[in-house]
């Protein structure tokens, strides 16, 4: 079960890293004459998606850790 919400959630980082690529292609491709700042927001996006990212996938695998620790803690279960 854990394993499953840890491909969840890379899932999601990996989604969130496209979303602010898709931001950033979507602003470059842009014909206004206020191009530099679409391209601003989508460069700021693609960083916040990557921390999030990152964030989110060193949150999982501390949670799988910290459940794995505990599951060889328990009394009268021998691995």
């Amino acid at each position: 079960m854990i394993g499953l919400m840890q491909i969840m959630i890379y899932m999601l980082s990996l989604y969130l890293v496209f979303k602010g690529t898709e931001i950033l292609q979507i602003a470059l491709m842009s014909n206004r004459n206020q191009r530099g700042i679409g391209i601003a927001i989508g460069i700021v996006f693609v960083m916040i998606a990557l921390i999030a990212a990152i964030g989110f996938s060193f949150w999982a695998d501390m949670t799988a850790a910290a459940i794995s620790d505990r599951m060889n803690s328990i009394p009268g279960v021998s691995r």
